[in-house]
């Protein structure tokens, strides 16, 4: 059974070693994550060039998703590296202490503009909201606190104010200086980090074009105010990322699971790739098992109809990424065995703006309703079997392409398989047809007898054409 969830591995120092790297593609990576925040462009580009080419050698088609850092808000340095703050101490925040001055009283700040962003009785969480913070006063460059909750508190931890609200521009001057470099690498999708509404993924796809890219656009929901904007930024991006991290510290985690099924469903309901992330499988950086709890987390991102569930830590730096990837890609094959995640009412009461898209839900129903073996869909942008993978199903679509940056931006669609093909260009539909059958049938996906769905356009070549769904019988 083909695996419809994909799965993400963010690449790093743990994936660095050839022979892991071989090991991840073998597990059955989908799609990679280059994540900005850390390393240069030139430690990507070369980890990026490594992937293509272990990739090709196995005949993997593998997505890559460049991730920005966005305006993580964090604290600078301590003298001694780290303090231990106790409940009811004081201690300020102060954007005019020097970077590596911190002390028991005081520490410096990355984003300078704090002290005009919070107010006194505000709550700030630092390092993921292992200690907080209530703001007693703002004096000048000084934001004053009571320690509610102490422990040990170190260098470049992030800081995040309850409920949201801080000011920072999505897009940092590194981000638009990353954003020059990743236009020059084959990169499939840009991730944008702590969005608030929808100009942050426009201004951030015209810089990418600007700089000569058409790779979709990925919007990772970080932000509480990004919740009162989320259909905006949904309908502005390619993909949204459910990123739990910051998320969770800004709403409370006792508010993610309800709002992660609410973007889940709402992405989908509006034709748009959703992928959930952070701590997935965090026990195994150090352990080759996961927990039961981490477990039930994947499945439930599953049921709840996520394109793609991510690895962050645990294959960038953990020692286990390869079984971490094999753990996640069993949870999620026995999850989409449940009737549940195989039967769909999408859109059922919805009129269609396009004729591709009309025929993209007609083959769906169709498809569900009676034994079809696979689907394939001759596509040239992608669009077809992205609505196709809108509809819970558990029959497999696979996206017949020409186009190299078409085959790998589907590795992110739920259920869509690439197959880079070129073959039915200058023949006739008859002859077109049998070769669709036999490239599926060389891969083990239909047999003799079996009943086939092909969706195509009159004219070959055009964007958007798809208007014919055609059944066929494997042997006649």
């Amino acid at each position: 059974m083909l695996r419809r969830t994909k799965i993400i591995a963010t690449l790093g120092p743990s994936t660095d070693d050839p022979a892991m790297l071989d090991k991840i593609i073998q597990a059955g990576v989908d799609v990679v994550r280059l994540n900005f925040s850390h390393e240069t462009p030139e430690v990507h580009q070369k980890r990026l060039k490594k992937l293509r080419q272990r990739a090709k050698v196995y005949g993997r088609t593998i997505g890559v998703i460049a991730d920005l850092q966005g305006p993580k808000i964090r604290i600078e340095a301590f003298k001694e590296g780290k303090i231990t703050l106790k409940e009811n101490d004081k201690f300020i925040l102060d954007a005019a202490c020097k970077a590596k001055d911190g002390n028991q009283e005081r520490v410096g700040i990355t984003y300078k503009p704090l002290p005009k962003d919070v107010h006194a009785g505000d709550v700030l969480l630092l390092d993921d909201g292992r200690i907080v913070l209530k703001v007693s006063e703002i004096v000048g460059n000084e934001v004053r606190c009571i320690v509610r909750v102490g422990g040990i508190l170190s260098n470049s931890k992030g800081i995040n104010r309850q409920g949201g609200g801080l000011s920072a521009d999505a897009l940092t001057d590194k981000d638009r200086a990353d954003i020059i470099h990743i236009a020059k690498m084959p990169v499939d999708y840009l991730a944008v980090s702590f969005p608030r509404s929808a100009k942050d993924i426009e201004d951030a796809r015209k810089l990418l074009l600007a700089a000569g890219s058409k790779a979709g656009i990925i919007a990772k929901i970080e932000r509480a105010e990004a919740l009162d904007n989320a259909e905006e930024i949904i309908k502005a991006s390619d993909a949204i990322m459910v990123a739990r991290g910051d998320l969770g510290v800004e709403i409370g985690d006792g508010n993610l699971p309800p709002v992660q099924k609410r973007l889940i469903k709402q992405a989908r309901d509006l034709n748009t790739v959703v992928i959930t992330a952070t701590q997935m499988m965090e026990s195994m950086i150090e352990n080759p098992i996961p927990t039961r709890a981490e477990v039930f987390d994947v499945a439930n991102a599953v049921f709840d109809g996520t394109d793609a569930v991510m690895l962050s830590g645990e294959t960038a730096a953990g020692k286990y990424p390869d079984k971490a990837i094999l753990a996640m890609d069993g949870v999620c094959r026995v999850t989409e065995k449940q009737r549940s995640v195989r039967v769909s009412q999408h859109r059922l009461d919805k009129q269609f703006g396009r004729i591709d898209e009309a025929v993209a839900m007609a083959t769906m129903y169709t498809a569900n309703h009676l034994n079809i073996a696979a689907i394939a869909a001759l596509t040239e942008s992608g669009s077809t079997p992205l609505w196709m993978s809108r509809i819970n199903s558990g029959i497999a679509i696979f996206a017949l392409s020409p186009h190299t940056s078409t085959c790998n931006k589907v590795t992110l669609y739920r259920g869509v398989y690439p197959i880079k093909f070129k073959k039915v260009y200058k023949v006739n539909t008859i002859e077109a047809n049998q070769l669709i059958l036999t490239e599926l049938k060389k891969r083990g996906a239909i047999s003799e007898g079996d009943l086939v769905l092909l969706t195509k356009g009159d004219l070959n070549g055009i964007a958007g054409g798809t208007n014919l769904m055609k059944i066929v019988c494997v042997g006649e």
